[in-house]
């Protein structure tokens, strides 16, 4: 059985965590399947936008500890083979030029929460809840986990975070900025689709360039990314969504983006 399962819904890519018995549990397998899925999807075509679940009752719940204390080179070289796959896979997203978004199904700790929180978007079940977990278990946070935690929620939240490692229920998830969208249950996955749908028909080229430039944001300097924005805006323009956008606004009718 495959670990990392892809289906195309009409455009959308669900990325699909597979295997339910250990709650999806990140093995190096995992790991290895999924960075490879997403390196086929950031220059796929086919996928204008990525949904990231799990399978059953959880969503993610952290690394395969097992996997981990079996390794035949011991805790330290497990932990550096898997992040390097784990990390490859958070990477592609970051630098995808189209949306990815969590819908958070179930348990979503650890490495899955790292992962989620990696995600663009993310929707949460009503029924689920978010955990740091790596402190808790005397292990450091990967994933980019520092990277996205105190973008999110700011560096004194996420050293509380960090320090005390509490369930964050979805209410609170949404209150401090973890999560876009709270859902029954049941409506996770087509909230995510619907999500998915209006971002697709929205201009994915121009959706890529303020991506590119929110992430690259934090480590430029104003005139570095003032002039980011002034190349970014003048490419935008040049593109045929640009030129259907403007011609839209113009005519004062709602824009028709192409996405053959």
């Amino acid at each position: 059985m495959t670990a990392v399962i892809v289906e195309n819904k009409d455009g959308v890519a669900v990325v699909t965590l597979n295997q339910p018995e250990t709650y999806n549990a990140l093995s190096f397998r995992m790991a290895d399947e999924f960075a490879n899925a997403m390196v086929e999807l950031a220059s796929s075509d086919a996928a204008q936008a990525v949904i990231v679940t799990g399978a059953g009752k959880a969503f993610c719940a952290g690394g395969d500890l097992k996997w981990v204390s079996e390794h035949e080179g011991g805790n330290k070289a497990a932990f550096h083979q898997l992040a390097g796959r784990f990390h490859q896979g958070a990477l592609e997203i970051k630098r995808m030029n189209k949306p990815v978004i969590a819908a958070i199904n179930g348990v979503a700790a650890g490495a899955g929460f790292t992962l989620a929180l990696g995600c663009d978007f993310r929707v949460m079940a009503e029924s689920a809840y978010m955990l740091q977990a790596y402190t808790s278990a005397g292990l450091c946070i990967d994933g980019g986990g520092t990277f996205s935690l105190p973008r999110l929620v700011g560096a004194a939240r996420a050293l509380e975070i960090a320090a005390f490692d509490e369930k964050i229920f979805p209410e609170k998830a949404l209150e401090w900025g973890l999560v876009n969208k709270v859902v029954p249950d049941k409506m996770v996955m087509e909230a995510a689709l619907t999500m998915a749908d209006a971002l697709r028909a929205r201009s994915i080229n121009s959706f890529a360039r303020a991506k590119r430039l929110i992430n690259e944001s934090f480590s430029s300097s104003l005139e570095s990314q003032l002039e980011k924005e002034r190349e970014a805006i003048a490419e935008c323009g040049a593109h045929p969504d640009g030129t259907e956008g403007i011609k839209a606004f113009l005519e004062k009718r709602k824009p028709v983006f192409n996405r053959e």
